[in-house]
Parts: structure tokens; sequence; C-alpha cells
């Protein structure tokens, strides 16, 4: 597992060295593994077998015989004798090591020389001196009054150091060996404190006036307690309160200060002392909550640095209650001695731990759910600051704001410039919600913004740009997967904001403007910059590299019907297979074939992309088969590169499919009435006209025109050209993808196929059907007459027969239930027994000019509610196209 583990961080060294990069954090997670993988597979493929030992052993003697030749045994000789050498430290790398050596060698009976061979020597280490070589006859330190304790009275000087001769070597340092005090020494008395202190010692008690023994008035029975104390005494133990130590004067109890009404001033009446300790113990008080704050451990970053900002400003109110404490202990007191005046100082130094105070109160007094209520409170205090006029107070506090701000946008930085969230904040308004890695839901899946929770996670001035945040971290991640970052990074602008930008120094100009409309303002300013940025570069990657507007098109003509000539061979082949009857007319892998062989001829659309979808298609009876309703199993699928499917939606082609649908059932209809027509026109030439089905026939053909004229020649035209100049002008991808559905859900609603219109376009689709009714009745007809004129068989001879009961076959309502539940098999058999039959249409119950009477009368009431009902709903919503296809249908008239 060791060498393993020790592999797998050689590799990564070796990767991050070849790419010449500073760290591995710099690669993309997904391109670093893959190239492991890679070099792993390429370390597993190349595996070598061991140097042959041998062979080196005769490469180096070899080189020893050449050596010779040459008239170099010098070279020779050294060579041998570090071979010989190596032998008694041998290991199983040696060959390894020595054929590496071989190879990097350079002509070496040319350029070796066995002087060199002497700087590779190691050093030779230094030998330590001893004592035999200080003294080498071993005499200096014979002497046996060297043992002799050293007699430390005796008078010497340094005359006598430099009377030795200079042959007596004297070391430097002596051994010294621990000392102690013998036992019967005892410290006298006057070395710790003299007599003369004792004056000094007594002061110090007296001013110890919380003692017993310094109290002189005793309190009479039934009063309070009144212990005369100084005013100097005073004001130490107040400056000891305000800054947080324990005193004599005042004691902490429930989160205050309380004060010791015993004590009193000679001078002055205890309300009015009362008083100002009162107003001591107020600030103390405040004091004591701010000091508490910082003993709380944060582990939100940027509470961490307003936790340092309140430390230095205790720091600094500290140091100014030292610099009092010092001029009131001072030797030459310069100034007087006066409480008022401390607590206007006092005052004057703690307005600022003041206002903070009251701001950590307030947060501990908000919700906990809420981790961004700290930067709210200190921005609306920066407000009030400069309202109020207090330019030092707002400075700090504002200084103090973007010092917090700058620590909170480090993940918003990071975000916008890498699209890259940090794990571990749980602060961030933006979520992680990718669960797979479906390129094609990047944009809407991938992140999303918090807006549930956006006012707890957000501060009240990033709300209003918290939009163009989000985006701009999206444009990123969309770019990073593009690959195109490397080199427009530089391109990128980082947000960096200071308070030196908004109010510099040099100038009080700019104190006079709202510090809210300046931040805003600055703020908004260059998020809009980093977000034009990206934004115009993923809509410049989208236009050129990704095949936006091809995409488009291809839609265009594979849903919107945009050349008909294409789209006429799939209808013909659809159509006819569902008048024959087969069950097979939509086989999805016929049809998807058939698409792809159609579209192949249009260089924008990749065929490989086309698949057709079939459901199954219920066929409960002939009625449903005959219905234009059936094509609604089908629907045509164009699979989207993924940077254009973040574009348009699943929604949107979801859309595209019912408009092709609606379409197709156009016509089908027409299909259905122009194929009868030319089939069945020899019994026109024959003598047998039919006027009313003329007529019938030539107002559904001036409908179906009217209606997929109106659809694609005005409303998809027209829609389309809309939603192209509008892409073209948005200004980032989700006003792209706005753009896209409202125009898509425009044509979704002037096609009539929302649900708001379903009234009316139930109305198209039964005029629909009565056409391909009408069409049946006629191929019966037609058919039958066809029949009979080849056979010779009337049809008065023929059994008659009852049908069951259609959708479009008016029959008589006085008929009995019983006798068509009986006859319905009998029906079917009877219209089955008809040659060319496949509609299930018989005339012995209806005749043929009743049916073409009812089919009209139907036609004309319809074509007359879809009518009124455009116009209805044209008055309401405004849609010009409404009351154009309504004028249509009323021309008739």
């Amino acid at each position: 597992m060791a060498l393993a583990a020790n592999t797998s961080a050689l590799t990564d060294e070796l990767i991050v060295t070849v790419a010449n990069t500073s760290d591995r954090k710099a690669f993309d997670p997904s391109r670093f593994n893959s190239l492991k993988r890679r070099v792993e597979e390429s370390f597993k493929s190349g595996q070598h077998g061991r140097t042959d030992q041998f062979a080196v052993a005769r490469q180096l003697e070899g080189l020893q015989e050449k050596f010779q030749v040459l008239n170099k045994d010098e070279l020779a000789d050294a060579l041998r004798s570090r071979l010989n050498e190596l032998e008694n430290h041998r290991s199983s790398w040696f060959p390894e090591i020595l054929s590496l050596l071989i190879q990097l060698s350079d002509r070496p009976a040319q350029l070796s020389r066995v002087d060199r061979l002497e700087a590779l020597k190691p050093p030779e280490a230094e030998k330590s001196l001893s004592w035999t070589e200080l003294d080498a006859s071993e005499s200096a330190y014979n002497d046996d009054e060297i043992w002799q304790d050293v007699d430390y009275g005796a008078e010497s000087s340094d005359d006598d150091v430099s009377s030795l001769p200079s042959e007596t070597s004297v070391p430097r340092t002596f051994p010294r060996s621990p000392t102690g005090p013998e036992e019967d020494y005892v410290i006298p008395e006057e070395l710790l404190f003299s007599g003369e202190d004792e004056n000094l010692i007594a002061s110090i008690k007296a001013v110890q006036f919380w003692k017993d023994e310094n109290t002189s008035v005793l309190p009479q029975p039934g009063e309070l307690p009144s212990l005369p104390i100084t005013e100097l005494q005073i004001i130490r133990e107040t400056i000891f309160m305000l800054q947080g130590l324990p005193t004599s004067l005042s004691w902490r109890l429930d989160d205050g200060v309380k004060v010791d009404q015993r004590y009193a001033l000679t001078h002055s009446s205890n309300e009015a002392l009362s008083s100002l300790l009162r107003s001591f113990s107020l600030i103390g008080t405040k004091l004591d909550t701010l000091r508490g704050f910082t003993k709380i451990q944060q582990s939100i970053p940027y509470m961490q640095t307003f936790h340092r900002g309140i430390e230095a400003c205790l720091s600094t109110f500290d140091t100014s209650l030292s610099n009092m404490q010092s001029r009131y202990i001072s030797q030459k007191l310069t100034i007087s001695i006066s409480l008022l005046q401390l607590l206007e100082d006092i005052r004057h130094e703690s307005k600022l731990p003041l206002l903070l105070a009251d701001l950590v109160s307030s947060l501990k007094r908000s919700d906990p759910s809420r981790p961004m209520q700290c930067l709210d409170l200190l921005y609306d205090l920066v407000c009030m600051m400069q309202a109020t006029g207090d330019d030092n107070e707002f400075r700090y506090l504002a200084e103090l704001f973007f010092s917090c701000f700058e620590t909170y946008a480090r993940p918003l930085r990071q975000w916008m410039e890498t699209g890259r969230l940090d794990s571990v904040d749980e602060t961030f308004f933006i979520r992680d919600t990718s669960k797979n890695s479906d390129l094609r839901t990047l944009w809407h899946d991938w992140y999303t913004l918090d807006e549930a929770s956006s006012l707890l996670t957000t501060p009240k001035f990033l709300q209003p740009v918290a939009h163009k945040v989000f985006t701009t971290g999206k444009s990123m991640v969309f770019l990073r997967h593009l690959d195109v970052l490397a080199g427009n990074a530089d391109n990128l602008k980082k947000i960096k904001l200071r308070f030196e930008d908004l109010y510099p120094k040099d100038t009080s100009a700019s104190l006079c403007l709202p510090f809210s409309v300046l931040l805003e303002s600055a703020f908004e300013k260059l998020i809009t910059a980093s977000h034009s940025v990206t934004s115009d570069l993923l809509r410049k990657e989208l236009d050129e590299r990704c095949g936006l507007w091809i995409s488009l098109q291809a839609l265009e003509h594979i849903y919107l019907c945009k050349d008909i000539s294409v789209l006429g061979t799939i209808d013909s082949k659809i159509f006819d297979l569902i008048d024959r009857g087969r069950g097979a007319w939509n086989d999805r892998f016929l049809l998807t074939e058939l698409a792809q062989s159609t579209f192949s001829i249009l260089p924008f659309i990749d065929p490989s992309r086309l698949i057709v979808r079939s459901s199954k298609a219920p066929s409960r009876d002939l009625e449903l088969g005959r219905s234009v309703k059936i094509l609604q199993a089908l629907s045509f699928d164009y699979v989207l590169p993924w940077p254009v499917a973040n574009i348009i939606t699943k929604d949107a082609i979801s859309t595209y499919q019912r408009i092709s649908t609606f379409l197709m059932q156009i016509r089908r209809a027409k299909y259905a009435i122009v194929k009868q027509r030319l089939q069945y026109s020899e019994s026109e030439r024959d003598g047998n006209h039919d006027t009313l089905g003329y007529v019938i026939q030539h107002t559904m053909l001036w409908f179906v025109d009217v209606i997929y004229g109106h659809m694609t020649e005005l409303v998809i035209s027209t829609t389309t050209e809309s939603m192209r100049k509008a892409i073209s002008s948005s200004h980032d991808v989700d006003a792209m993808i706005a753009d896209h559905y409202a125009h898509m859900t425009s044509l979704e609603n002037q096609c009539l196929l929302s649900n708001q219109f379903l009234p009316l376009h139930n109305a198209i689709i039964n005029l629909l059907d009565l056409c391909v009714h009408f069409a049946d009745i006629q191929a019966t007809h037609h058919g039958q007459d066809h029949f009979d004129h080849i056979t010779r068989t009337p049809n008065k001879h023929r059994t008659p027969s009852r049908t069951p009961r259609k959708k479009y076959a008016h029959v008589s309502d006085d008929e009995d239930q019983t006798d068509e539940d009986e006859d319905e098999d009998m029906d079917e058999e009877d219209a089955a027994s008809d040659p060319g039959n496949t509609t299930g249409i018989s005339f012995y119950e209806a005749p043929y000019a009743h049916r073409l009477r009812n089919v009209k009368n139907e036609f004309d009431q319809l074509v007359s509610a879809l009518a009124a009902g455009l116009k209805r709903v044209g008055r309401v919503d405004g849609k010009l196209s409404w009351e154009i296809l309504a004028d249509k249908l009323e021309w008739r008239r």
C-alpha cells in the first residue's frame, strides 16, 4: 500500500511538472483525473525487464581495455579500484545505476582525467582539539594547587593576567559546578526591607478604603452606612471598572454593573454621586457586553473579521483609559480631579465602542437563522453616522464594514471569477444542486439561487444585484466546460471595492453623497462590468462555435414546416399507411429512417440527431383510426448540442412538437380530401355529377387552406422573425432563454394550443375530423359506384343492413337502442364486405345525400362557432391574429 501511495504521489508530481503549473489545484478535477488515468495506463503497458548485469560488466571491462590500449593506465586503474570498492556494497539496483552512468558518459577516453576525481572526494572533517595537543608534555596541570579552593576575596587585577607568560595556554572557560547556600546561613532581615519604607507601606494600606480598619465613621442605628472616600479613589475604581477589572466600588450582577451605595463623598450629596456612578455603570455595562462578545468564538469568516475589528476598537479605548489613569496618578498632577470631567472624557472616548456595543446587543436579539444580520446592522449604522455628521466615527465604521465585506465577498469573487463554490461556506446564497453530469441542464438545474432564504442569507445592499452575480458565475461554469477560459481569463474583472475608492482622503466633496447610494452604484458597476464580460464571451461562443442559429434554423424546418417540399415525402408515406388501415403505420424505425433520409438534403440538419418516437395508438374502433387525433402518437425529436439545449429547453421542444403535430393534422385533412378527389374523378366523367359534394369539398379545402396559411405565413413567420431579433439583441443567456420562451409561449397561444384556448382548438380538430369523414363518405360512395359499374349489380338488391352510430353518421333519433346493439356485428360485416371500403361507412341506414347535408350543416355550425370564439378571445387579449383569422372565416358569408 505504501508503494502504491508513493507511486501515485510521484505520478501527480510528474503531471504537474510536465503541465508547467504551480499547483494541482489549478487543474480541472475531471481533466486531471483523465491525465492521471492515461499516465498509469502507459506505466502498465510499458513494463520492461531488468538490466542485464552481465552486459554491463562486459561494457565496463571493455572500457578498461580501451583505456589501456590508448595508454591511459591511470584511468583504467581508477575505474578498476572503484569497481572493486563497489563490490563491498552490493545492491540489486547497481546494474541499472551503472548502465545509466555508461549511457550518460560522453567520450570518457578523450575527456576523462584522473585529477578531476579528487574534486569528488568529500571534505575531511575537522579534528577536535584535545588536552593532549594543548599540553604534549602533560606537565601544565600536574600541580596539586589547582585542586585547592579558590580565594575569591583576594585582590586580583587584569595586570595579573597580562603578566603571565605568553607560552602558558589558559582556557577561556572553566567548568562550573552547582553551588548552593550553606545550611546554616540565614538571610539578614535588613536585606529584605528597611525601616525608612514603613511609611510607604502604611500609606498603601491606608488607601485601601474597602477594609474595615480604614473606616472611621460608623453608621447610626437605622441609617444606611456611609463610608467617605476621596474623589481620586472613585476615579481610579471607575477606570478599573471600565477596563473590565473587578473593583470594590461596584460589582457585576445579571449582565450589568451595580454600584455600591455605601460610599460617599464629603463634598457632594449622595444623590449627585449616585447619578454620576450610574452613568459610569451604564457605560461599563455596554462595554462588558462588547468584551463578552470578543470571548465568543466565531465560525463565519466575515464575523471573525468583525470580531478582530471590535478587539482593535477596545484596545484603542483601553489605551485611552490607561493614558487617563497615568495622568491622575502622576506625581506632577496638572489636571483637576473631577468626576464630571472624567465622565465627559469617557463619553467622548467611548462613543465608538458604545455604538458597537449597541450593534452587538441588537445582534444577540436578532434571529439566529439570519447570518447576514451583522452586515446589515453595520451597514445601517454607517449610514446613520454619515447622516448625523460624525465624520470620525463614520470613517472608522465604514472601514470596518468594508473589511468585513471584503471577507464576505471572497466566495462571491471565487464564484464570479472561476464559477466554483466554496463547499464550506453555508451562508452563500447560491446552492450547488448538480446531482448528475447532464450538460444539457447545466444552466437550469446545476445551480440555484436560494430565493426562499435570500433575505436571510443575502445582505440588503447585495440583493438588487444577486441575480447578476448568480448569472455571471453560471456563465463562468458554462465557459469552463466549453474550454474557452484559457485565453480570456485576463479579460475578467475582479471585484475589489475599498473605502478609499468611494471616499478619498484628499477630498471631502464625496462626503456630501449618501453612503448607501455610492455603495450600491459602485457595487452594481463592478458586478455589471464582470457580468458583461462573461455574458458577451458566452454569447459569442454560442453564436460562433455552438451553432445556436443553425439549430434554430433546423427546428424551423423540422417542426414549423418552413419547407413543405421536404415534409411532403414524410406526410405522403404516413397518410398512405393510415388510409390503408395497416397497424404498422407508426413504426418508429421505419419513420426514423425515412425522416433522416428526407432531411439529409438540408446542410444545416444533422440526420443522426433526428429521431421519430411513437407511442402505442389506441385502436378501439375505426373512428379513432380515421381521426386526425391519431397523429398525436408521433413526435419528432431533434437532439440539440448541449450548449444550445440549455437555451432551448425541453419545455420549448414540447411546444415545437405540439405545433408540428397540429400542422400535420391540418395537412392530413387536406390530403384526405385531395386524394379522394383525384382518385375517383372517373365517375364524374360518366355523368354522375355531385353538386353538393363539390360545394362541400370546395368549402373544406378553403377552410383548411385558410387555417394552414394563417398559422404558417402569418403567425409562425412573424413570430420566428421577431424571436431571432430578440435573441440576437439579448445581453445574456438568461435574456436569451426568456426571449425564446416568451416567443414560444406567444406562438403556442396564437396556434390555440394552450389550455385556455382548448375549446377553440377542439373546434378546429372537430372540423378537421369532419373533413376526413367527408373524404371517407366520398371514398365509400365512389368506391361502391365503381364496384357496381364493374359487376353490373345494382345496390338495391343488396341486403339492407344497419350501421353503428358514429360520430358524424347522423341517423334518426327514434331508433331502438336494443336493435342497434343486436345488429352491430352485422353492420360491420356488411361494411367490410364492400370492396375498397376501409372506412366502415354504409349508406343503407342513412343515404349518401342525407349524410352530405348533415356534414354541411355541422361544418357551417362549427365554423361559425369558431369565428365567434376567436372574436371574443381577440377582444379580451387583444391579439390581432385572432381577429384576422375570424375575419377570414367569415369572409365566406
